[in-house]
Parts: structure tokens; C-alpha cells; sequence
């Protein structure tokens, strides 16, 4: 290592330091540690554009141990990406671009909010080279590095996603492991002792080891030996010293709090930097970082003129390649959603988004996922296109059972670009892919989850499958736009949305047939839009109104035409989105619940979330209890689903209102 390599490394680990100490709060031990790695990624390997982070061809770089942002953050900025050594003395505060572990969208250069994400935008950059590439034109053509520690290995995710990126051969993701014998409670002796090496090869991935963090010819040398293997996944153990340089090295006392006043100038001491500057880059430093900038420029430069050339050979491609860059969707894609007619017979929800997707997806060619080995139970194979394992330019992932890999490696497609990634599996397992889905609104990506089974109306597969307070828990999560659609049509306006609103979303789809709205008469589409409508309107001065959500819509349906026939005029609602009704006006909620109404509400889920909608006085017909093994007909009308028990609920709802505040009833 020679002086300038030596210098640069070192303002690396004191920008990280001097962070976490002004902070009083964060992650030293990784900083010092891993400095010359990120050191090589950044100034010598990665082919990236500080000055256009967003730059489609470049590489990514995926933080997988986020406690250490104060790395990244430091490097980012000397590098010459839009942070300033002013945000890095705002390091964790109110407001600032340094959060406390990487957040997507709120730091130039960060490709991701933490987590096991390089998979996901491995495979995206595998499908779009296949799908756009040509002869002597490789446009799509990066790698994705990642930077991982012991605690990401310990997490059961790391075996998901590594056992699928070894089976599908991604030559071009290659992770450093910071392999410093540290967790937080101590030696990793005490809960990790494993051959981490053996098990990734048994992944087959391509493995190595370097036994000094801070050899860089070792550690440059085994980049390249990985960049030369073009079938395996690669992983580069490097044994690193967390907290190097510092009276805390080797301790888990590094880890995960500030070295300490004192503790700080002994380790700049150690190290040769002045003690009595902080948030100090030497100009020799601080030049040679900054070399970063004009290799980006270059590199895009280059690419932007073979691009250039690509259009003129091949301007059918180009056009789409830029359009799926955008983020735009096909001119007159709507078009393509089916609508159902209402004398269609009954047909379950999952098997009309089947439908949908296979009459959409010829103009939304970006559309890419799989299922959980759910394929032909959540009904999502787009069935004319290859599967991705065999031909990378298909859109049909089999992700195996996966369900928490799964969605992760749909987040980084989305955070990649380029792709509408998806993944499904059954409602109930939505359990496993919890943090997953949060990362996806933390995002705000383009993710999409289709989960199937969404109700004890599955049946026979008893209450290990039956969902109960899925639908209250993700409804719960900002950003996380909730679909249950009522019918065919519906599923379709769903999917319709799903596709233009650019953020997550999830689906809970039917197994049992259901009926058809009238897409017309009822204005399906329209309805959907605003997340809630009246499906029927109960005559100009209806008695009750009753809410239902998915396959709960029908016996609301069935129940007010009982009702009609004891001179009880009902109001039916649909809200197949709850979230998307949240964001309307207030006008419109109070067309769709007018405050005098009683309103019941039904679905086969948990009653927590129904109150703000029925109010203080009115009634859930819900689930607060785990379901039953039986027929799903069976297990729906015996927990209250069925039309006598609405029917009874509903008379006894109205008889208590008129009672207790006739003013509610309209009287």
C-alpha cells in the first residue's frame, strides 16, 4: 500500500469517525475496518458517475450491514456525489441526508434502504441485458457489489438469497464479507461458527479469502478473480479488524457506539492523523477520491455513445429500453385490461388476475416475477413467456419457497429500474416476507405482491393457512397501497392500478368463485379508482348502509336484497382499497358514508381497522379469532359469513340505532 492509497483510506476512516463522535451515536468498528475495501470498490473498481448517481448502466453498490453508513456516507461525499462534509456533521439528526442507517431517496448515491437487496437488482440487470443487448452493443452491462457482515449471514434471508443466486449462476454479483470474528454481544464463537466459506460453495457461488482487510493487492486480486468468473455468484471473505487502530479493536465494544473523546485522538494517534482536526481530508486525499469524477464522466461518456450507435442499428429497442428507463408505461396500455361481463360465471379472483396479466402483459413487457413454488395456486405464470432460470429474457421467476427472498430480490428489481417486478404467494405467508414488504414502502419502489388465499374461505387447509389480521397488520404500513377486489372486473381495475401508481401495493385474491359486477351499470373501474363506491345505492333514502371488502362484498349483496324484502332499504359499498379511499376527498367519503347512515362493515379479517369507517355506532362482522379446518363455504358460514347471520346483524344494528339516537336512522 503506498502512501497516497494509505492516506486516502485513513480520511475515509476519520470522516466515519468523526461522525459517529459528533453524533454521540453510531458505527465506528465497520468504518475503520473496512475502509480499503470500499477504498478499491469506489476509487478503482465500480464504474459509476458521482455527478449522475442515477446513471443507467452503472454499477450498484448495496450496503447489506447498514449500521455502517458512516462508510458510505464518507465515501460518497469523497467521491464527489451531492453530500458535503456539512451533512456528514449532521450524521443521524432531524432532517438531515445522513440517517442513521442508508435510506433510499434521502442520500445521493444510496441504491438502497438497508437490506438483502443486490440479488434482486443482479437479476434485473440479467433480464434487461438479455432482453436489450445485441452483437457488439452490451448497453446493459454492470456488476452489483454488496458489503456484508456476520449478522447479515446469521439472518435466515442470506440462505434464501444466496441458495437462489447460486441455482440461477449470476456471474455479476459479487459481495465482499467483512469477516471480523465480531457481533454485537461478542466473539461470533458464541453463536456463529459455521464454515461460511463451505456453505457458499455448497450455494455454488465462487468463494475466496483474504486474511488482511488491509492488503488491497489481496483484496484487489480477488475483485478481479470474481469479475473473471462469469457463472458463479462470488463471495470474498476478508478478514478485517473491527474498530482497527482504536483501544477498541477486536471488541464488540467498536461496534455499535462512539469510541469516546479520549478513545478517538488514541486512535487517530495510532494511525498517524493530526488529533486536533475533525471532519479533515488532506488535498493529496482528497484529489485522489475526487478522481472518481472524471472516470464517471468518462465511462458514461463512452456509454452514452455506443447508446448513441445503438439507436441508430436498432432505434425499435432503443426507444423501448429508454421508455422502461423512464419508468413510462406503453401509450394506451389501459386498453388491454379485460372487463368481464356480468352473466360470466363465477370465477375466483386469482384466476381472473391471470387473466388480466396475460391480457396486459404484451404491453407491459416489463412486467417480471414468480411465485414462492406457488405458481399454479396464486395463477401468476405469464404463459407466453420462458422462464427466466433457462432463458433470461423471460418473465416467469420460480423463486422457490422463498417467501421473505422472495420479496427482497422483487425490491431491488424495483429499486434497479427498468422492470415492474412482482412476487406471490399465499396471504397467510406474508408472515415470512414481513420486513421485506416494509422496506418496500420505507422505498417507496415499484413493488408489486400478489397473495392468494386471502381469506378462511380457502378451506380445508385449516387455520395454518387461513389469514386473520394480515390485512389489518399491512394495512398499517405508510405507503403500502391494500388491494381486495370483489370480482373479475375489479381485479382487473386493480391490476389496472397496481401497474400506474408506481408505489407498492399487494393484492389479496380469492380462491373461491365469485360473482360479477356489472362493469358498466356499476362503473367498476371508476370506483376502484377512488378506492370505495356505491355498488348498490339503495334508493334515494336508504335505512343502512353495509361495506363489504372481496368475497365479503356478496352476502353484503345478498343480505340487502333479503332486507329489501322486509322494507329495509340498504346501501352496498366496495372498498376493494382502503388506503386509496384514505387519500380522497372529504366530499367524496361523505357521499360514500354519509354520517347519518348505520353502517356495518364485513370482512374475514381482524375488526381492529373498521371502526373509522362504521363509527362508534355501528357493527363489524369480522374475524377476532383464528379460523377452522372445513369446506370454505362451510368455515365462512359458520364464523358469521353468511347471508342470515348479515341479514341479522344488520336488523339488529338499525333496531339499536333507532333506540339509542334516531337522529342516525334519518328519522
Amino acid at each position: 500500500m503506498n502512501e497516497l492509497d494509505q492516506l486516502s483510506i485513513n480520511a475515509l476512516r476519520f470522516l466515519a469517525v468523526d461522525a459517529v463522535e459528533k453524533a454521540k451515536s453510531g458505527h465506528p468498528g465497520a468504518p475503520l475496518g473496512d475502509a480499503p475495501i470500499a477504498y478499491l470498490l469506489f476509487h478503482k473498481y465500480m464504474r459509476h458517475n458521482p455527478k449522475h448517481s442515477k446513471w443507467t448502466n452503472r454499477d450498484r453498490f448495496v450496503l447489506s450491514n447498514g449500521h455502517a453508513s458512516a462508510l458510505l456516507y464518507s465515501v460518497l461525499h469523497l467521491t464527489g456525489y451531492d453530500l458535503t462534509i456539512e451533512d456528514l456533521q449532521q450524521f443521524r439528526q432531524w432532517g438531515s441526508r445522513t440517517p442513521g442507517h442508508p435510506e433510499y431517496g434521502d442520500t445521493d448515491g444510496v441504491e438502497l434502504t438497508t437490506g438483502p437487496l443486490g440479488l434482486g437488482m443482479a437479476m434485473a440487470e440479467k433480464h434487461l441485458s438479455a432482453v436489450y443487448n445485441r452483437p457488439g452493443f452490451d448497453i446493459v452491462d454492470h456488476y452489483t457489489y454488496g458489503l456484508c457482515s456476520d449478522g447479515d449471514l446469521m439472518e435466515g434471508v442470506s440462505h434464501e438469497a444466496a441458495s437462489l443466486a447460486g441455482t440461477l449462476g449470476l456471474g455479476k454479483l459479487i459481495y465482499l464479507y467483512d469477516d471480523n470474528l465480531i457481533s454485537l454481544d461478542g466473539p461470533t464463537e458464541l453463536s456463529f461458527t459455521e464454515d461460511v466459506l463451505k456453505r457458499f460453495e455448497a450455494y455454488h457461488w465462487h468463494v475466496q479469502i483474504v486474511q488482511d482487510g488491509n492488503d488491497l493487492e489481496g483484496i484487489a486480486k480477488a475483485i478481479e478473480a470474481a469479475q473473471a468468473v462469469k457463472d458463479k455468484p462470488s463471495l470474498i471473505a476478508v478478514r478485517t479488524v473491527i474498530g482497527y487502530g482504536s483501544p477498541k479493536a477486536g471488541t464488540s465494544k467498536a461496534h455499535g457506539e462512539a469510541l469516546g473523546a479520549e478513545a478517538v485522538k488514541q486512535t487517530k494517534k495510532t494511525l498517524g492523523w493530526p488529533e486536533d482536526k475533525t471532519f479533515y481530508v488532506p488535498d493529496d486525499a482528497a484529489k485522489n477520491w475526487l478522481q472518481a469524477v472524471d472516470k464517471g464522466a468518462k465511462v458514461e461518456s463512452d456509454w452514452n455513445a455506443l447508446f448513441a450507435n445503438y439507436r441508430k442499428a436498432f432505434s425499435e429497442q432503443a426507444v423501448e429500453f429508454e421508455r422502461v428507463q423512464e419508468g413510462r408505461l406503453k401509450d394506451g396500455w389501459e386498453q388491454s385490461l379485460p372487463q368481464f361481463p356480468v352473466d360470466s360465471k363465477p370465477v375466483a379472483t386469482r384466476t381472473a388476475g391471470n387473466t388480466v396479466m396475460n391480457a396486459f402483459t404484451k404491453y407491459v413487457p416489463e412486467l417480471l416475477g414468480g411465485a414462492a413454488d406457488l405458481s399454479t395456486s396464486t395463477k401468476t405464470v405469464i404463459k407466453d413467456s420462458p422462464n427466466f432460470h433457462l432463458d433470461p429474457t423471460g418473465q416467469n421467476i420460480f423463486f422457490g419457497v422463498r417467501e421473505f427472498g422472495m420479496c427482497a430480490i422483487v425490491n431491488g428489481m424495483a429499486a434497479h429500474g427498468g422492470i415492474i417486478p412482482y412476487g406471490s404467494t399465499f396471504f397467510v405467508f406474508s408472515d415470512y416476507a414481513k420486513p421485506a414488504l416494509r422496506l418496500a414502502a420505507l422505498m417507496q419502489v415499484h413493488s408489486i405482491f400478489v397473495f392468494t388465499h386471502d381469506s378462511i374461505g380457502l378451506g380445508e387447509d385449516g387455520p395454518t393457512h387461513q389469514p386473520v389480521e394480515h390485512l389489518t397488520m399491512l394495512r398499517a404500513v405508510p405507503h403500502l397501497t391494500d388491494f381486495r377486489p370483489a370480482d373479475a372486473n375489479e381485479t382487473s381495475a386493480v391490476w389496472g392500478l397496481a401497474l400506474e401508481r408506481r408505489g407498492p401495493c399487494f393484492m389479496a385474491l380469492s380462491r373461491q368463485d365469485l360473482p360479477l359486477l356489472d362493469p358498466v351499470r356499476q362503473r367498476v373501474f371508476e370506483g376502484v379508482r377512488r378506492g370505495a363506491y356505491i355498488v348498490e345505492q339503495g334508493g334515494d333514502s336508504p335505512d343502512l348502509l353495509i361495506v363489504g371488502t372481496g368475497a365479503e362484498l356478496w352476502p353484503a349483496v345478498r343480505a340487502a336484497e333479503q332486507l329489501k324484502k322486509d322494507g329495509i332499504a340498504v346501501r352496498v359499498v366496495s372498498m376493494p382499497s382502503t388506503h386509496i379511499f384514505d387519500e380522497q376527498s372529504e366530499s367524496y367519503k361523505t357521499s360514500i358514508f354519509p354520517d347519518h347512515l348505520p353502517k356495518l362493515a364485513i370482512e374475514a379479517g381482524a375488526t381492529l381497522g373498521w371502526w373509522k369507517y362504521v363509527g362508534r355506532h355501528g357493527d363489524v362482522i369480522g374475524l377476532d379469532r383464528f379460523g377452522a379446518s372445513a369446506p370454505g363455504a362451510t368455515a365462512l358460514e359458520k364464523l358469521g359469513f353468511g347471508t342470515d347471520n348479515v341479514v341479522a346483524r344488520a336488523k339488529a344494528l338499525l333496531e339499536r340505532t333507532r333506540k339509542a339516537e334516531p337522529a342516525l336512522a334519518g328519522k
